[in-house]
């Protein structure tokens, strides 16, 4: 664990090495993941601004180096450094449009609408059209798009069998982008 829900925010922290994940439980123990970073990643910015507490968890999902800055360095360091809290703030927005992204699919979207869009996500962020590598298990996706890991495995299986792609362990090749992202919007199989 990195940090808990409700913990004083007393500074932020970057992600040197390895993976983490931002999360919230619910009463009932079921998670939702909110975001996954890798190296070069800020997290834990927001409530460092405001003066307040960590609206959610982290931990690391691998073995990982992470970077701590305290409160008061970091605001003397963004206050000497005005291109630095630019692109803090082009970060933060960015950041927001996913989140808002997020939200929509998890609430607007049906599961194999969430799960094309995730690839089509990973297809961006890894700059290859024809093939990902899943960064996360079977069980954290599940996690992050609101489901559960046999949904997932069914959901796969069916996007196989109808060709839009193919699964090799944490390989996906996509075989057909188009339905993919008409997939991703509609949330219906053939």
């Amino acid at each position: 664990m990195i940090f808990h829900e409700a913990d004083k925010a007393n500074g932020l922290y970057m992600v040197a090495k390895g993976k983490i994940k931002v999360f919230k439980l619910s009463f009932e123990g079921k998670e939702q993941i909110l975001h996954i970073y890798g190296p070069g990643h800020t997290f834990g910015e927001v409530p460092v601004f405001e003066g307040t507490n960590f609206p959610a968890s982290s931990m690391t999902l691998e073995k990982s180096e992470i970077i701590f800055m305290p409160r008061d360095k970091f605001v003397g360091l963004i206050t000497s450094t005005p291109g630095l809290g630019m692109n803090l703030l082009a970060d933060l927005s960015r950041r927001l449009r996913e989140f808002t992204i997020q939200i929509e699919n998890l609430s607007l979207k049906e599961v194999p609408a969430r799960l094309a869009a995730y690839i089509l996500t990973l297809s961006d962020e890894q700059k290859n059209a024809s093939k990902v590598t899943l960064p996360i298990s079977k069980t954290q996706l599940s996690n992050l798009i609101g489901t559960t890991p046999e949904t997932v495995s069914r959901i796969l299986k069916k996007m196989s069998a109808s060709s839009y792609i193919e699964v090799k362990g944490k390989v996906i090749n996509i075989k057909d982008l188009d339905e993919l992202e008409a997939l991703s919007e509609s949330g219906s199989l053939s």
